[in-house]
């Protein structure tokens, strides 16, 4: 499912996690992890369903496993190249991230303020406001930029 490279990061991102070393990632390592990164009021609701998605207590192999699913989900590269395409009339490569934003906020499953900003925080758009979206979509679908 992954290279060892990769199964080494996951490694290391679950070490992180799991907050208290003791093998096993629960809603106090998840709350830890979560306030580490800025984000204190964090619900417990929030919590017990992200818990709840595993099978069982989440040990390496489970959170391993979690995240090979979810990765699974992802579309095809050119799926969702495709799916750009249809804004990019000209096929430059890039959208108005504005035009961008206003879809993605009102159109079907609308992301949230907080949503678009953690995305142009990863993806930002030039200094035209322009979104390179064929770099978007290489990096959801393999997970780094290209040279």
């Amino acid at each position: 499912m992954f290279d060892q490279s990769q199964i080494q990061e996951f490694k290391e991102a679950f070490t992180i996690m799991d907050q208290n070393r003791d093998g096993f990632i629960d809603k106090e390592d998840l709350r830890d992890t979560f306030a580490a990164l800025g984000r204190l009021n964090v619900k417990n609701e929030e919590l017990e369903a992200m818990v709840k998605e595993a099978p069982g207590p989440i040990n390496f192999t489970v959170f391993l496993t979690m995240f090979g699913e979810k990765l699974k989900g992802t579309d095809p590269e050119e799926t969702i190249l495709h799916a750009f395409n249809v804004f990019d009339t000209e096929g430059k490569g890039f959208v108005k991230a504005d035009f961008i934003k206003e879809k993605l906020m009102t159109q079907a499953d609308r992301f949230s303020e907080d949503e678009i900003k953690q995305m142009f925080a990863a993806f930002p758009p030039d200094v035209c406001g322009n979104l390179d979206y064929r770099n978007l979509c290489y990096v959801i679908t393999h997970g780094e930029e290209k040279d």
